[in-house]
């Protein structure tokens, strides 16, 4: 891959996570946008639907998966990174909604901020921000 196609491509993957984040409030239901903004250690627990809260979690975390395993792809071109990756978000996704689920259906104010970095890990790509230098530091010693 030319370098300059590679620089194209992954600006363009990182604009994808960019506009998700910009366009949040817009494309996915999460009531726990505001709430976290606010002084949320003081206050309850917003109004929320499981389910429709469930589903759009998941389709946030499944959509920045899927733009993370390109960055990957095109930083490392390694097929065998790309599916340890694969791996490593599907374990993770399994662990954080469950925690995830039990923090939205037994809301207490003392597990605000462990809920807080849970759901973080599930709509941000976080795991990526991991996974780069790990993979690079990799790289360099194989």
């Amino acid at each position: 891959m030319k370098k300059r196609i590679k620089i194209l491509l992954l600006f363009f993957l990182f604009g994808l996570l960019i506009l998700i984040r910009i366009f949040e409030n817009s494309l996915f239901y999460d009531p726990f946008l505001m709430f976290f903004k606010n002084d949320y250690l003081y206050i309850d627990s917003p109004r929320r639907e499981v389910f429709k809260l469930t589903a759009f979690t998941s389709l946030r975390f499944v959509l920045n998966t899927l733009i993370s395993l390109g960055i990957l792809y095109v930083l490392f071109k390694d097929k065998s990174i790309v599916k340890f990756s694969a791996i490593i978000y599907g374990i993770s996704f399994l662990i954080l909604i469950v925690l995830f689920l039990y923090f939205v259906v037994n809301p207490r104010q003392e597990d605000y901020y462990l809920f807080f970095n849970i759901r973080r890990f599930l709509i941000q790509p976080l795991l990526l921000l991991l996974l780069i230098p790990a993979f690079y530091y990799y790289k360099q010693h194989q």
